[in-house]
């Protein structure tokens, strides 16, 4: 069995778990995470269907990503949507880490499912999910609106693409380490059906782990 490793950015420590489509030898289902002026910014991607078409929507919309990491999450989206004109499309979530005031933006466009789990349990809101607009990124966007909430040290936050069934977070042990818990979403919870991808960030702030 490979070592688990988790990866550490400043005020991130992430894992990443995903497979193809049976018969395919390459996932439409990407992701990115990469420092900000500000923080970091995480986000899944799927590129709709499966197969070489939709590997290569997904990597434009990552490479789109990249290049505006200090955009806001709405102007990423929008960004995507120019580079994908042409392509199949992607569905995604994105999530911007702000460390200077603890906040964390989101928004999503089609079913790539977003859970915020609090490190804290005794919060009023122990668990929060993303609101999911229908959309295709590149085809037919819906109007933008992103959320923000405060996070704390310790908050984990978890991205899973439509080839993971919704269930997942009942498997899921916040103070293990991301890349364990992204494995065992994709381990207990792929359909088996589709490509498929889990995406896991702790945040630990500008201290560190709590």
């Amino acid at each position: 069995m490979p070592a688990v490793v988790t990866v550490r950015l400043p005020i991130l420590e992430w894992g990443v778990a995903s497979s193809a489509h049976p018969g395919q030898r390459e996932s439409g289902d990407l992701h990115i995470v990469q420092e900000s002026a500000n923080g970091c910014l995480a986000g899944a991607v799927d590129g709709l269907g499966h197969g070489a078409e939709a590997a290569t929507a997904a990597r434009r919309a990552v490479a789109a990503l990249a290049a505006g990491s200090n955009e806001t999450v709405i102007a990423l989206v929008r960004r995507c949507h120019r580079e994908l004109v042409g392509t199949r499309g992607v569905t995604m979530s994105l999530a911007a880490f702000n460390a200077t005031d603890d906040t964390m933006t989101w928004l999503a466009i089609g079913n790539v499912e977003g859970v915020l789990l609090r490190a804290n349990p005794r919060r009023s809101r122990p668990r929060e999910t993303i609101l999911m607009r229908a959309g295709v990124v590149g085809l037919d966007l819906p109007r933008l609106q992103a959320s923000v909430t405060t996070i704390s040290p310790g908050d984990v936050l978890v991205l899973a693409t439509d080839g993971v069934r919704r269930d997942f977070v009942d498997v899921l042990h916040p103070a293990d380490p991301p890349q364990a818990l992204a494995e065992r979403v994709l381990r207990f919870h792929a359909k088996g059906t589709d490509d498929a991808l889990a995406l896991v960030a702790r945040y630990r702030g500008t201290e560190g782990p709590p």
